[in-house]
Parts: C-alpha cells; structure tokens; sequence
C-alpha cells in the first residue's frame, strides 16, 4: 500500500489554529464532506467516539485518529498540519501538530492496519515530520508525504 492509495492532494489542510481537539475534529470532518462526499455528522461522530476509547496521540505531536464506516469501499485519509499545537491528551502528553486522520471500510480490517502501519512509519521518521513542520504550502506538504512514502517503496 503506498500514500497515493489513501491520500489526495485536496485532503492535505494547514491550519493557522484550532482552539480545541473537538474543533479539530470538526474541521477534519468537514474536510471528509467536502473532499470525498461523506456526512460531516457521521463522521464527526465516529471520530469522537473513537477517541471516547482512548487517545489517537500517538506521541512527539502526531495524531493518527481514524474510523470505520459502511458506506466506504476503501480507506482514504486527510492530513492536517497545525501551525500552532494543540493539546490532544496523547499519550506522551505533548501538544499535537500533525494529524492523519484514516477513514476505513468497516469490513476492511486488513487494509485498515497496513494504512495505520503506513501512517505511522510515516510519521515516525524525524526528517519527514521536520519538513512538514517547516511548511505551510499545502501542496509542498502533499509532496513531502508522497515522496517520503515512494523512497520508502523503492
């Protein structure tokens, strides 16, 4: 599974400020609406709920919150790129500033994890966040994530 599977250009958002973790996720959700057709509600709510079973902090200011839903016949993602950090309740209690969010199929628990593995391993590699972070053109950013991804592949 590659990024370019999951991700598209317009589901990459900077953000000058959120002001909590819940307007985050309505933003995300809006975005979800506004990119791939879904219902801002369903998946306003779904996000929550998912965080009502513990954090999707993963740590060192990355949030990788995701969802199921039927109506899906494959995972898509959203990326946003805060400009300033936002107390999420991760785990390592460190504000957040990258957030991947994954939309899945409800019966696609294979392909849920290989884009939960993919996303992480992403995100875990110190470079890539450092340019990311650096950024605020939401293509150059599209970009950072697709490239790291494809070297990675190679």
């Amino acid at each position: 599974m590659e990024l370019t599977e999951i991700l598209v250009a317009d589901a990459v958002h900077y953000a000058q400020s959120e002001t909590s973790k819940k307007r985050l996720l309505q933003k995300i959700s809006e975005q979800a609406a506004t990119v791939y057709g879904l219902d801002n509600a369903q998946v306003f709510s779904a996000l929550n709920a998912r965080e009502a079973l513990g954090t999707t902090g993963v740590g060192r200011g990355v949030a990788i919150p995701h969802a199921r839903f039927e109506t899906l016949d494959r995972v898509i993602g959203l990326f946003t790129r805060l400009e300033k950090p936002l107390d999420y309740d991760s785990m390592d209690h460190q504000p957040v500033d990258l957030i991947f969010t994954l939309l899945a199929p409800l019966q696609e628990g294979a392909e849920h994890l290989k884009a939960l593995a993919l996303v992480s391993r992403t995100l875990r590699d110190e470079d890539v966040c450092a340019k990311l972070r650096s950024n605020q053109n939401e293509q150059t950013i599209f970009s950072i994530l697709i490239e790291n991804n494809e070297s990675q592949a190679a």
